[in-house]
């Protein structure tokens, strides 16, 4: 018997969804995006943001359309609701394309980066300030420079 780890996830996860509509369904955004939230939290996971950010223009055609509605959603979970989500979104016809990204190692990542940055800075002497005082700095002032 073998066992299946994808669906075992105990710890939260946190992933970004962003996912491009059809342009001609721009009525149907929020009707869609509040249906995939519905989907997460019936999965046990959590909407933690749920941002249109509007049309935009495609790099490139997509199914003949130029254009589309792009959509963010953060989303705190275990991975089997990305799994769910993943597979409702591959069926939809209103949804162009989507990509799905854990950030929560880069997130903790940038973190740790941040605060090593505000321990050096704290350890650097003010604009000014000197720390140590050489020969040359007190030859200055005994010369009265």
């Amino acid at each position: 018997m073998t066992f299946d780890w994808r669906f075992q996830l105990d710890t939260k996860r946190q992933y970004e969804v962003v996912f491009i509509v059809d342009p001609t369904a721009d009525y149907d955004v929020p009707k869609l995006t509040e249906s995939f939230s519905q989907i997460i939290t019936d999965q046990g996971g959590v909407v933690t943001r749920a941002e249109t950010m509007g049309k935009r223009q495609l790099a490139y055609e997509i199914l003949h359309h130029k254009d589309g509605t792009f959509v963010l959603l953060e989303i705190e979970g275990s991975g089997r609701e990305i799994a769910e989500l993943e597979r409702r979104m591959r069926v939809n016809d209103r949804v162009l394309r989507y990509i799905t990204v854990r950030v929560d190692e880069d997130r903790r990542r940038a973190e740790k980066l941040k605060d090593r940055r505000a321990r050096k800075a704290a350890k650097r002497p003010a604009p000014g300030e000197h720390r140590r005082r050489g020969p040359a700095m007190e030859f200055a002032e005994a010369s009265g420079e």
